[in-house]
């Protein structure tokens, strides 16, 4: 088919050598587990306690919307804590379970029978096994295969260094992911169904046309991309395939598009056909600071100190590490942290594998930057209004469709944090749509508050009129009955107010008062 080149990218030296990537390494169980739950508010509450033994599969917290995830334990074992653990840069509340080494599972009953069941039924499963994407985003699959698309597209390009979890899965689990193609395509009503993988994976290749060649097979376009980072990204990767661009906050189903991981695709598949939650990934392990460095069966929740301890530890040229590849991974003070369905890779890089530390300059503004944003973005115009604080001018000018790629940090000669500065403004405007999301409740419930006020003041009015007697006070009666003369006038005016007509007046003072209260105030009487 004819490919369609994207705009800007860059040329990376793989570090992946070998036409074929190695068998993945099955990891011994490590003696804990440590499951991050999802933040307050996300997700269902934790469904476990300390002291509970739980099964492989086990549900430790369900989802409670649509953009949650359920967690599932890893191993059999106890759960020993519930408590606040390093995961990535930060602490989250984490369930810790001690490993039995038994390994006992609690699988879901197996959907063999898929293309004669609900479509929804199919979506509800993959809720209920807790499968995300496996690409580097984590996003719920089933909310992500709600929508349809008629064009299917399954990503197997890794086109950042040292990475070849997918490409281990595309090499040595061929029929899984095609097996995960016919189930993928079913869900999203797809009648194309398309296969990325790198041009430079022969072997990938080689074993997907063997499997394709077997009955019951076909239906699937293998489709060998330029390796040009960021060519793996969902946007890049559409506008090769297809020739069109995803619009400015829009998603691939604004083209009739669904795309998903190749790994995330195979684990849908496991999760319907034999009922298995999401317990485990393949994960890269590479870099000069670390022996053993190849492709790993990991169960989520391992701390990556058991990775590279049983990978045979560190070396003498490790200087940082890196949670996911060089450029858009995360770099962790230190290995206590577990790997999670994001983590594609545990990288160990040597100093020589390091960019040389300089101090950051001015922008020259010699365009590099533009030159390779896949985006279509001015990083350097950017730059200044983030710098100035003009964040509704960056917005404008498209900060949310920068996807954080670092090909701007990358080639930029002053060695300026492009890529930081930019999830910093991201943050920033985050943190100003909550403000404005928070007044705008505070306003809607002042305005409810006022006009039940107002209502309860009007009912106690009502109510005070219906009590009034029937025979109406001479002060109360119309103008055109008032006393024609001055001492019939003056007669009336000292007769006393009816007690009901008292009340009422208060009762409508006070209507007056509540409705004139200025915004903001929710105390008033």
């Amino acid at each position: 088919m004819l490919l369609q080149p994207f705009h800007g990218g860059v040329r990376l030296p793989p570090h992946k050598p070998g036409d074929a990537a190695p068998a993945p390494q099955s990891l011994p169980l490590p003696p804990e587990l440590v499951h991050p739950l999802p933040p307050p508010g996300a997700s269902g509450a934790c469904a476990v306690t300390v002291g509970q033994r739980v099964r492989r599969g086990e549900m430790l917290a369900a989802a409670a919307d649509a953009r949650g995830a359920a967690v599932h334990a890893g191993s059999s074992g106890t759960v020993t804590a519930i408590a606040p653990r390093p995961v990535g840069d930060g602490e989250a509340t984490c369930v810790v379970i001690a490993t039995d080494g038994r390994d006992d599972s609690a699988p879901l009953p197996p959907l063999a029978d898929w293309r004669e069941l609900p479509r929804e039924r199919l979506l509800e499963r993959l809720a209920v096994a807790g499968v995300v994407g496996l690409g580097g985003a984590a996003f719920p699959a089933a909310a992500k295969l709600a929508a349809p698309g008629t064009i299917l597209i399954l990503n197997g390009a890794e086109c950042e260094p040292w990475l070849r979890s997918d490409e281990a899965l595309l090499c040595h689990g061929a029929v899984e992911v095609l097996a995960a193609a016919q189930l993928l395509a079913h869900l999203c009503r797809a009648t194309r169904v398309l296969l990325a993988l790198e041009s430079r994976m022969h072997g990938a290749r080689a074993a997907l046309q063997a499997a394709l060649a077997a009955p019951g097979a076909g239906g699937v376009e293998l489709v060998a991309v330029p390796t040009r980072y960021p060519v793996g990204s969902e946007r890049q990767l559409i506008r090769v395939l297809t020739g069109q661009e995803v619009p400015s906050g829009g998603l691939p189903r604004d083209l009739d598009a669904s795309v998903h991981n190749v790994a995330s695709a195979v684990a849908a598949w496991r999760a319907i056909v034999h009922g298995e939650a999401l317990t485990e990934r393949l994960v890269t392990l590479g870099g000069r600071g670390v022996r053993g460095a190849g492709v790993y069966r990991v169960r989520l929740g391992t701390p990556v100190a058991h990775l590279v301890a049983h990978a045979g530890g560190y070396t003498d040229a490790a200087a940082r590490l890196v949670l996911g590849g060089p450029m858009m991974g995360q770099a962790v003070a230190h290995d206590a942290v577990p790997v999670l369905a994001s983590t594609q890779a545990v990288l160990v890089l040597g100093a020589d594998e390091l960019r040389a530390a300089a101090p950051e300059r001015a922008c020259i503004r010699c365009g590099d930057c533009a030159a390779v944003c896949p985006a279509q973005l001015l990083p350097q115009t950017l730059l200044a209004q983030l710098r100035e604080g003009e964040l509704e001018a960056a917005a404008q000018q498209g900060l949310s469709d920068c996807i954080e790629c670092g090909a701007c940090a990358w080639v930029c000669p002053a060695q300026i944090p492009l890529v930081q500065l930019y999830r910093d403004g991201k943050s920033a405007l985050q943190v100003q749509e909550d403000e404005r999301a928070r007044a705008a409740q505070a306003r809607a419930r002042h305005l409810a508050r006022a006009a039940r006020l107002a209502r309860d003041a009007a009912e106690r009015v009502a109510r005070v009129a219906a009590r009034a007697p029937a025979t109406a006070p001479a002060a109360a009666q119309p103008a055109a009955t008032a006393p024609a003369t001055p001492a019939a006038a003056a007669t009336t005016a000292a007769a006393p107010m009816d007690k009901a007509a008292v009340l009422a007046a208060i009762a409508r003072g006070r209507a007056r008062r509540q409705a004139a209260a200025p915004a903001g105030r929710e105390d008033a009487p």
